[in-house]
């Protein structure tokens, strides 16, 4: 099932048209409010607010915010429960489309990158439009 939820995200990711746009200091520090945002949603169990920042896409996809925290809770526990994290890398991708990079310690004590797709909504503002999660190799000998 999590190899189902990491290629639909894919999927997402992948699919929708780019658009050539500049981004700001200001759109990558909103992409950092709104995942965050997000995260502290998730950590309090609000499903409604945290499904608040899912983009059209994603809320298609998952048309009720209890199926949208059933994903995120079996397929992204990193995400859902993170110990920490720390925001990397933001700007577009090949394809054009904006990206924001977390690098998360998961509730398993690993590191896990996460990328996050962003998509700017028709009032200007940010939602989250996927989010690819890989575990981190390990650096250890």
């Amino acid at each position: 099932m999590r190899l189902l939820m990491q290629l639909l995200a894919m999927i997402v990711l992948l699919s929708l048209p780019a658009h050539a746009e500049e981004l700001t200091a200001q759109d990558k520090s909103a992409f950092q409010g709104v995942i965050s945002d997000q995260i502290a949603a998730f950590q309090a169990d609000d499903g409604a607010k945290a499904y608040g920042f899912a983009s059209p896409t994603i809320q298609g996809i998952f048309p009720t915010p209890s199926l949208f925290m059933d994903m995120v809770k079996r397929g992204y526990q990193p995400v859902y429960r993170p110990q920490s994290l720390t925001f990397g890398e933001a700007g577009l991708n090949a394809a054009g489309r904006p990206f924001q990079k977390v690098t998360i310690v998961g509730p398993d004590g690993f590191t896990y990158e996460a990328l996050y797709s962003m998509e700017r909504q028709p009032d200007g503002s940010w939602k989250i439009n996927g989010c690819a999660l890989v575990r981190a190799p390990d650096m250890g000998a």
